[in-house]
């Protein structure tokens, strides 16, 4: 077993046959310690299928609102089974942005959600809390539709009058919903609304910031996200490299914490208590601690223990393949084992258990991920000496 850093010292033996651990979710990040396994088989639910869109609402789209030119990108179901959230695009315009409708599983529209102005990226990020009471995207302000030239005027027709007065003027076929004013930025911040997809309100502000992958805490008091400058997510954009961001926390009020100043790739997660965030730094996990009086951090450092892994890993396959270029993160060089890769994924199903996935990933005309592998942390609190 190991202890993350800042933890150490000899204590006597009287002091040894008093010690005890303590629940998990009140250990401070920095007292936790771990075992560390890998290749091993990731948690049942990853290797599952992609959730399947909702028949039901495909069908709606299919036949009550085919005349609108729109394509439907996926559903997200809210985990009551209730309700749903159905991403669809329109004909005209970009294909990384969407709108978002409120339906019932059945299939029956409720209302619209979002307003036409505001533009909705990142489908991942589209997220029900737990309990199906809020959800939660990023958008930002849509980009200005050109404005439709006006009809030429008939010959001797004076401007502002029809051609014949007594002729009924048309009554317009459809009816926009009327929304409530609602702040709008130029870089993509996150939007929160109930269940009901009233009250949508923005719970971060920051123009010029980038916000991405959320994750809603188990008990729904606050999001984890990352965050970062919109020269930082360019530049990794040109290096076909995928987003980093700076891991922080946001409430539905919008209290925002930033967790670290350093970049980090790997989508954040909550632990099942909602006690804590965890996100990776190239082949480092990052735990935060997200309440207390003093909230702490520790970064476990896995480069030794992954790189033995990935020798005995490469030897085992006889692979004589050699990495591809661009898209490695700064803790992978060149020469190192083909296997050994930085962190992409990580998932928390038990507090005491946590997976992440180790991978080759690059974004070039498709995303590209190869010689992905699972590895598994034991967390367990470090002994205490009782007074």
């Amino acid at each position: 077993m190991s202890t993350l850093a800042l933890l150490s010292g000899c204590r006597n033996e009287s002091e040894s046959q008093s010690l005890r651990p303590r629940q998990l979710r009140d250990v401070p990040a920095q007292k936790l310690a771990f075992t560390f396994a890998a290749d091993v088989e990731p948690p049942q639910y990853v290797s599952a299928d992609e959730p399947k869109q909702v028949q039901a609402i495909q069908q709606d789209f299919d036949e009550r609102r085919k005349d609108e030119a729109l394509v439907l990108l996926r559903t997200v179901l809210s985990p009551d089974g209730q309700r749903a959230l159905a991403l669809y695009s329109k004909q005209d315009e970009p294909s990384t942005t969407f709108h978002i409708d409120l339906y019932a599983a059945s299939g029956s529209f409720i209302r619209n959600v979002t307003p036409p102005e505001l533009a909705v990226v990142f489908q991942d990020s589209v997220v029900w809390s737990a309990d199906s009471s809020q959800m939660a995207f990023v958008a930002r302000k849509a980009a200005a539709q050109p404005t439709p030239s006006p009809t030429p005027l008939e010959p001797n027709e004076p401007p502002g009058l029809p051609l014949a007065l007594d002729t009924p003027v048309p009554s317009p076929t459809t009816v926009m919903p009327v929304f409530a004013p609602l702040a709008m930025f130029a870089t993509e911040q996150i939007y929160v609304a109930d269940s009901d997809g009233y009250n949508l309100r923005p719970v971060t502000t920051r123009d010029g910031l980038i916000y991405f992958a959320l994750s809603w805490a188990p008990d729904g008091h606050a999001l984890a996200a990352l965050a970062c400058k919109e020269s930082e997510w360019n530049e990794r954009e040109r290096a076909f490299k995928t987003p980093a961001g700076r891991p922080r926390t946001v409430t539905p009020e919008g209290k925002e914490r930033l967790l670290d100043d350093e970049l980090a790739q790997a989508p954040p997660v909550w632990s099942p208590d909602s006690s804590k965030v965890a996100t990776a730094y190239g082949v480092d996990v990052g735990i935060y601690d997200d309440g207390g009086k003093a909230p702490s951090q520790a970064r476990i450092v896995l480069r030794d223990r992954l790189f033995s892994s990935s020798l005995a890993f490469d030897a085992s396959k006889s692979s004589d393949q050699s990495k591809p270029g661009g898209g490695n993160s700064p803790a992978v060089t060149a020469g190192d084992p083909v296997s050994f890769n930085p962190i992409v994924r990580i998932e928390w199903p038990m507090p005491e258990k946590m997976f992440f996935e180790t991978a080759y990933v690059s974004i070039r005309s498709d995303l590209i991920k190869t010689f992905s592998r699972w590895h598994a942390l034991t967390l367990s609190p470090q002994a205490v000496v009782l007074r």
